[in-house]
């Protein structure tokens, strides 16, 4: 697809999108974003009975590519359990859309991030744990290099803690688990960093505070992509969903915990 071509389904969507408006009442769940770089506002009313989406609304302002994003991901919600729903990400909106231009994919992550944002609403005022989008996102995803670097570096077990100690470790977050385990490693070693591919780390409330003064430190809407090393593990590649760039981070292993 060209910089600046778009699919018929894009141009459907922007010209005719589905959802539009807001929804009122003590049930409504509001998402709210914004990209000061393009100037795209979005936001996205959840109505919540059940655990699942039963109706859903948005309002936007932004380019065309915007309107058509956040008129696919009302689509793609409605009717979805609240789990369900977290797992949309930006790439199925586009693969949805039939594609976007790679110049305009931060739409469809600002898009999806407005429904994140509705949800966390939720179970803010509910008090709940979300527990099986966060605990499968990132370990169900195939990492080149995990399974070449498997022992060596690379762990989906960390019962003998002793080999992290003053390694510089890297946890993909999987759940409770993986915070459990960065809970642990930080006691052996200052070098903790935690990806996530949300923007916050999803846990008890009670948790939160305790999390953040651990020392641990967190990089928010990232996911691992690729491992890197000779003989042992050396350096992961780091994908910003934020920013949509890459880096690598030098580092002694990578937990990645089922």
């Amino acid at each position: 697809m060209k910089s600046t071509q778009y699919s018929e389904k894009v141009l459907d969507h922007f010209r005719n999108p589905r959802n539009v408006g807001a929804l009122e009442g003590e049930d409504v769940y509001t998402g709210r974003v914004g990209n000061p770089v393009c100037g795209d506002l979005m936001e996205i009313y959840i109505k919540v009975e059940d655990n699942k989406i039963e109706d859903i609304k948005l309002k936007t302002f932004g380019c065309g590519s915007a309107i058509a994003t956040a008129s696919m991901v009302t689509e793609m919600a409605r009717g979805k359990t609240l789990e369900e729903a977290e797992k949309i990400t930006r790439q199925d909106v586009a693969d949805e859309l039939d594609g976007l231009p790679p110049i305009k994919m931060h739409c469809s992550n600002l898009a999806a991030d407005a429904l994140k944002d509705a949800i966390k609403n939720y179970r803010d005022k509910k008090g709940d744990s979300p527990h099986t989008a966060q605990e499968t996102q990132i370990s169900q995803k195939e990492i080149v290099g995990e399974k070449e670097f498997l022992a060596k570096g690379v762990y989906h077990e960390t019962d003998d803690l002793s080999l992290f100690k003053d390694k510089r470790i890297l946890i993909a977050e999987s759940g409770t688990r993986s915070i459990e385990t960065a809970f642990a490693l930080i006691k052996l070693t200052p070098r903790v960093v935690f990806a996530t591919t949300t923007k916050e780390v999803y846990m008890e409330t009670g948790l939160k505070k305790k999390f953040r003064e651990s020392g641990v430190k967190v990089l928010f809407e990232s996911e691992i992509i690729e491992i890197k090393g000779f003989k042992e593990v050396e350096k992961v590649v780091i994908h910003d969903l934020d920013e949509d760039e890459e880096y690598e981070l030098f580092v002694d292993a990578v937990i990645i915990e089922a």
